[in-house]
């Protein structure tokens, strides 16, 4: 069981997600939801949004204003954001204290690398809470992929594990693991998640890829199963407006900035780092 003061495998990677930012049209409520069920906290609160984390870490920005149009359901945008929590005693603690408030899931899986709950915020909007087992306890291939599955996850086992103390919100060392999103082609989703960011393919579903750098098995998952052939998104559109992706790697940065401008891509310089949009106008940030 790895320790929460230890960085988790995903964050230390050349490239990993940082955080994420969603659009929605109750703030409050939405907000209410991850602090109260989710477990987050508010760093900091303005009249239009809110910052939510885990002990000084950003993981959430929550942002509304008046012209916010729901986002159809098959839209290009959010799949979930995956917050990961550093042992499996968190992720068991997190769901008995979700099974005490009522919480629904809407399901829960073992995929060999990790062991995951699903549910959705009161906008609709994913949420994967999971953990990680340890990769020697992945099994990778020949070509550096990673073996995974959709296996059921013992849920009666799990809360069983969790301790009988108070919860406490999320603990120390929880980060955004990961971040899956609705796109409109996969073979364009490679082209631009390997092909122009330099990620590698670690595994394939029917329709589906999983990105990652320094094999980790997802830091960025893409699929078509709710949202082939999906346009650009709308700028006022609920859901996943952008996201970061922090490289660890000055090296890893300064290439995939090369290929962006080989493949003229724009990107705009932003007091956090470079910011773009993805072939469905889903923002997405480079930070160093």
């Amino acid at each position: 069981m790895s320790n929460s003061s230890e960085a988790a495998f995903a964050l230390t990677r050349p490239a990993h997600v940082d955080r994420a930012h969603l659009v929605v049209t109750d703030l409050d409520t939405t907000s209410k939801f991850y602090q109260e069920i989710i477990g987050l906290s508010v760093l900091e609160k303005s009249a239009s949004g809110v910052l939510l984390g885990a002990h000084g870490l950003p993981l959430l920005q929550l942002t509304t204003d008046s012209t916010v149009t729901r986002a159809p359901r098959q839209a290009a945008g959010l799949f979930h954001t995956a917050f990961l929590m550093p042992n499996r005693l968190e992720l068991a603690h997190w769901l008995a204290n979700a099974a005490h408030k009522g919480v629904q899931l809407d399901g829960a899986s073992d995929h060999l690398v990790s062991e995951a709950l699903y549910l959705s915020d009161p906008e609709g909007n994913g949420i994967e809470i999971y953990r990680d087992r340890t990769p020697d306890e992945w099994t990778y291939f020949p070509d550096g992929t990673v073996q995974m599955a959709t296996d059921r996850l013992n849920l009666q086992a799990l809360y069983d594990s969790a301790p009988k103390s108070d919860w406490n919100g999320m603990a120390p060392g929880t980060s955004v693991g990961h971040i899956h999103l609705q796109v409109g082609d996969i073979p364009q989703a490679d082209a631009f998640y390997r092909d122009v960011l330099g990620l590698k393919i670690m595994a394939r579903y029917p329709g589906a890829s999983f990105f990652a750098t320094g094999g980790y098995h997802h830091h960025i998952a893409a699929n078509i199963w709710n949202s082939r052939g999906a346009q650009p998104r709308q700028d006022n559109m609920t859901g996943l407006s952008d996201y970061t992706v922090r490289f660890n790697n000055k090296e890893a940065l300064s290439k995939a900035l090369a290929a962006l401008e080989t493949q003229e891509i724009s990107t705009t310089k932003t007091a956090e780092g470079h910011a773009l949009k993805d072939p469905w106008g889903i923002g997405l940030t480079l930070a160093a």
